[in-house]
C-alpha cells in the first residue's frame, strides 16, 4: 500500500506510485477508491493553495466542530516541515505532535484527520502548498494553538529569528489552554 501509518492514530502519509521518464513524470495524487481501500472514506469537498517564502510558520491552525476539516497536504513547489497536533480528548496521543517533510521532490502526502491542528514550516526559498479539505471554512469556527508552546516541544527545522509568523498566530494559546471539542473515537 502506499501508506505509512504513524504514531498518531488516523494521520496517514501517503506516497503515490509515480510514473517517470525522459519526457517528465505522472502520478495520481489522489483516487478516492485507494483511499477508501486505507479505511479513509473522506469527501473533499474544498481546495486551497497557499504561497510562501522560507522562515515562515504558518499554524498551529483547526477548525472546530461542527465546521472541522480533514485535510490532505501536498507541495507543489518546494520543501515544508508539515506539522500535527493530536488535540482529541481521550487520545493516548493527546499534546503529542508528528512533523514530516514533504516536498515536490518527495511527493509524499499527510492525511490529517479531523481532531488535528495543522501547520508548516518553509524550508526552501518558496513553497506553494495545495491542500484539499472535507468541510468548508468557517471563521466562526477558527482555532488554534501557538506554535512556539514549549509544552510540544516542536522543532520547525527554521530559525527563530528570521522565522516569519503573523501577528494572529503569535496570540494563540499553548496546549493546556487550547480550546478543543473534539473526542478521540477508537
Amino acid at each position: 500500500m502506499p501508506f505509512s501509518i504513524t504514531d498518531l492514530p488516523g494521520l496517514l502519509v501517503y506516497e503515490p506510485r509515480v510514473f517517470g521518464d525522459n519526457r517528465g513524470y505522472f502520478f495520481e495524487s489522489y483516487n478516492e477508491q485507494v483511499f477508501a481501500q486505507q479505511g479513509v472514506h473522506t469527501r473533499f469537498v474544498q481546495d486551497n493553495q497557499s504561497h510562501s517564502t522560507y522562515g515562515v510558520i504558518r499554524g498551529l491552525h483547526y477548525q472546530l466542530n461542527p465546521n472541522a476539516q480533514a485535510k490532505l497536504i501536498r507541495v507543489l513547489s518546494g520543501r515544508i516541515l508539515d506539522v500535527v497536533v493530536d488535540i482529541r480528548k481521550g487520545s493516548r496521543t493527546f499534546g503529542r505532535h508528528f512533523a514530516v517533510e514533504l516536498s515536490s521532490d518527495n511527493k509524499k502526502q499527510l492525511f490529517i484527520p479531523r481532531g488535528f491542528a495543522h501547520g508548516f514550516s518553509v524550508l526552501s526559498d518558496i513553497a506553494d502548498i495545495s491542500y484539499k479539505c472535507d468541510n468548508f471554512y468557517s471563521k466562526e469556527s477558527e482555532a488554534g494553538l501557538r506554535f512556539d508552546d514549549p509544552a510540544l516541544g516542536i522543532d520547525w527545522q527554521v530559525p527563530h529569528d528570521p522565522a516569519k509568523v503573523s501577528g494572529k498566530d503569535l496570540e494563540l494559546p499553548g496546549i493546556e489552554d487550547c480550546v478543543t471539542n473534539f473526542v478521540f473515537e477508537d
